[in-house]
């Protein structure tokens, strides 16, 4: 069996509680202004903005809401409190402006207590008992957490709108970055304006981003569509609504970015490209979506933030596929005249041969077999290649196909 909480407040006389609210409903005129007198005396910085009819927000907000506590009161201190709007404003107000809600709970608290002093007043005049008032003054402060939760809630939708305008310009400023042709910073002391340098500098200095001198662009596969965007820092800017996310890291070869680069992807996999002028993003991101590309093929290992500068043979070799795979059908040919196997083991001695430029027995050291046996597959090469082997510009070639195999994972 559940035990009702017994309420002082409902004991008390409905004709003290209806003079009690008389009185407080007289004094709320004066009141308010004697609270916002004292706020300006010690929060000297509170902006005091005009609603439509040119009367202070903050007075009207005080004004409503002790009406609304005291018509609260007079029901019994039953049901949800009911807060005036504007104090949406007020948590709003300081979103936009970049400051925290502590001064603004700090004022509430200053305004709840000046007021509960005067009811306190009231009280004594009309003889309610202490308990009731104990209770009334628990209800008061009941009543500041919902000020201050209709703050919060105003303070956050500014800061979501905020968020979003920034994440709006800087997507434009990305794909401005991305559309230019290069043409690097204007010349010093140069007048006028400055092409796509000028425009750049005017949309970065919307969000407040330093043009950089040197950037590179990274692209990023997502582990899960649910995925946490990576903890980037704040000067790095950030795209995660393209399907493949994309990164701007200002001046990336300054000490230790790479490594706070790498935490911050940690479970994501994808590729930077090389640091480049500012002008000149367009080509890192190229580069960057060129090793991607080659992750998703298996090619290039995934799982972590590569550098593409570490990578330069694949992406070299590797994406232009029609080509080289003309240049090893050509190159290669004489290997058709052999079985898979020995064509294989064919194409690795000439290879460790073509890189070493050693004799069987270096070679036979890179290949782990015996010497004689690669004297008798070199005698093999010279018969089905002939002088080609001697040529400066066949010999380079094979090598580029033969590397290209081992790259793709053909050769060992």
């Amino acid at each position: 069996m559940v035990t009702a909480v017994r309420s002082a407040w409902r004991e008390v006389p409905p004709s003290h509680v209806r003079r009690f609210a008389a009185l407080a409903l007289d004094e709320v005129p004066a009141l308010a202004e004697d609270i916002l007198r004292e706020i300006r005396r010690q929060f000297p910085q509170l902006p005091l903005m005009p609603d439509e009819f040119g009367e202070s927000r903050a007075l009207v907000g005080i004004r409503q809401s002790l009406e609304h506590f005291v018509e609260h009161m007079t029901a019994g201190l039953d049901g949800p409190h009911v807060h005036p709007q504007v104090f949406q404003e007020f948590g709003r107000g300081e979103g936009i402006q970049g400051r925290s809600l502590d001064a603004l709970q700090a004022i509430y608290r200053l305004g709840v207590k000046l007021a509960w002093r005067r009811l306190a007043e009231i009280g004594q005049q009309v003889a309610i008992p202490a308990p009731a008032m104990y209770e009334l003054a628990e209800s008061g402060f009941e009543y500041l957490d919902g000020l201050v939760a209709e703050s919060v809630r105003g303070y956050a939708e500014a800061a979501a709108r905020q968020a979003g305008e920034r994440l709006r310009l800087q997507r434009r400023l990305m794909e401005q970055l991305f559309a230019s042709r290069g043409g690097g910073r204007p010349r010093p002391g140069r007048t006028g304006p400055a092409g796509p340098f000028s425009t750049l500098a005017e949309r970065a200095a919307r969000i407040g981003w330093p043009l950089p001198e040197r950037v590179a662009v990274a692209v990023l596969l997502r582990p899960a569509r649910e995925a946490v965007a990576p903890a980037v820092a704040a000067d790095v800017l950030l795209d995660m609504e393209s399907e493949r996310p994309r990164m701007v890291v200002p001046e990336p070869d300054a000490p230790g970015r790479r490594e706070l680069l790498a935490r911050a992807a940690a479970g994501w996999s994808g590729a930077i490209g090389p640091a480049v002028p500012l002008l000149d993003a367009a080509k890192s991101l190229r580069w960057a979506g060129a090793a991607v590309d080659l992750m998703e093929r298996g090619l290039l290992p995934a799982g972590e933030l590569l550098q593409c500068t570490e990578h330069t043979e694949a992406l070299v070799l590797l994406p232009p596929e029609e080509l080289i795979e003309d240049l090893t059908r050509r190159r290669l040919a004489p290997l058709t005249r052999c079985g898979p196997t020995h064509a294989r083991r064919l194409a690795e001695t000439l290879l460790a041969w073509l890189e070493t430029r050693g004799g069987a027995p270096e070679v036979a050291a890179r290949l782990g077999v015996h010497p004689q046996t690669v004297r008798y597959r070199l005698r093999q090469i010279r018969e089905l290649w002939g002088g080609e082997v001697d040529d400066p510009d066949r010999r380079f070639e094979l090598e580029l196909v033969l590397r290209a195999r081992r790259l793709r994972g053909e050769l060992g």
